[in-house]
């Protein structure tokens, strides 16, 4: 089945647990357990040096609100955007949270994950 001719409900099955943890060990400061649903092609370009500064000098990457709101899914190809609201315990305002899923062989795998 391709990821796209899920229904929201079941995307976000598998999403909210994804992006949950990507905010604690975001928050944690954790490279290994963030990059561990990442796929083969997502980890290549995840260099550990780059994302540990990343971690070290964004207030935004520390501090993240546990409670994202889901504002909708976008449907492409191969692949699901799903996007999130997130809020910063440590920053004022409101933070665009985008999290890219397909599949990898038979799992689904994070292809892409931002937030700004």
């Amino acid at each position: 089945m391709n990821i796209i001719e899920k229904s929201d409900e079941e995307i976000l099955a598998i999403a909210n647990p994804m992006w949950n943890e990507l905010v604690k060990y975001s928050n944690n400061k954790n490279y290994g357990a963030f990059t561990r649903n990442f796929s083969e092609e997502m980890l290549r370009g995840a260099n550990e040096i780059e994302m540990g500064k990343q971690f070290a000098r964004s207030k935004l990457t520390k501090g993240l609100d546990n409670d994202p709101e889901f504002l909708g899914t976008i449907r492409r190809g191969d692949y699901v955007t799903v996007l999130y609201k997130q809020t910063n315990k440590n920053m004022d305002g409101e933070y665009l949270g985008r999290l890219v899923l397909g599949y990898e062989g038979e799992d689904i795998k994070i292809f892409g994950a931002t937030i700004f």
